[in-house]
């Protein structure tokens, strides 16, 4: 099971997401979230996360307010692997922001995008979230029962070190994402929460 950890925004909090065996650390950069860093503070984040992961971590940044060609070029400046384009974004800004940035994630909710299959609007991967990202509320993952989602996808929404082995098996997912459910105040990243919450995951897929 491919799992993410999202809204990291300190080294202990990289640290202990890799030594649980996370495949994937995102860095927010969003103007309006509690989770968002600035550029010099993303730069360190993705040093440290380079120094610890190696060449097998990805090193996601995550927006959804910023125009995507200048995403793009901030994830290229920065020294991100990944870009997610998370929101209300088009098959023309996955396009833009592909001849910037080699690899580019798109994220989004049933809600918004009832139809939402892998590589449809040319993403490499794709992100499936509650109606609200970063809200932490559960979603109806019913939904997907009949989905039968092809490809490499990530789950997300309300997950916890608690639910998500019931969320995997429910879902069936490529991957998991989580932010807020191993957080003890917005922002701020529980480390036991991050470490139990990557190791249940594993397991559980």
């Amino acid at each position: 099971m491919y799992v993410k950890v999202c809204g990291l925004k300190t080294i202990d909090a990289v640290d202990a997401a890799i030594d649980a065996g996370a495949d994937a650390i995102g860095v927010v950069m969003n103007d309006t979230s509690p989770r968002a860093l600035y550029e010099d503070e993303a730069s360190l984040i993705v040093e440290a996360a380079r120094e610890s992961g190696g060449l097998g971590l990805d090193i996601v940044l995550v927006v959804n307010d910023k125009p995507a060609a200048e995403a793009a070029k901030l994830a290229v400046d920065l020294g991100f692997d990944v870009l997610q384009l998370h929101g209300e974004y088009t098959a023309g800004d996955i396009a833009v922001a592909s001849k910037i940035v080699d690899r580019v994630w798109r994220a989004t909710s049933l809600a918004h995008d009832p139809d939402a299959a892998v590589g449809a609007f040319g993403e490499e991967r794709l992100l499936l979230d509650a109606p609200r990202p970063g809200s932490g509320e559960r979603w109806d993952l019913s939904a997907l029962a009949d989905r039968k989602l092809v490809g490499e996808w990530l789950l997300a929404g309300g997950l916890n070190p608690d639910n998500v082995a019931d969320a995997i098996a429910q879902a069936h997912p490529w991957g998991v994402d989580v932010s807020s459910g191993v957080e003890s105040a917005p922002g701020v990243k529980d480390l036991d929460a991050v470490r139990n919450f990557v190791l249940a995951a594993k397991n559980a897929g």
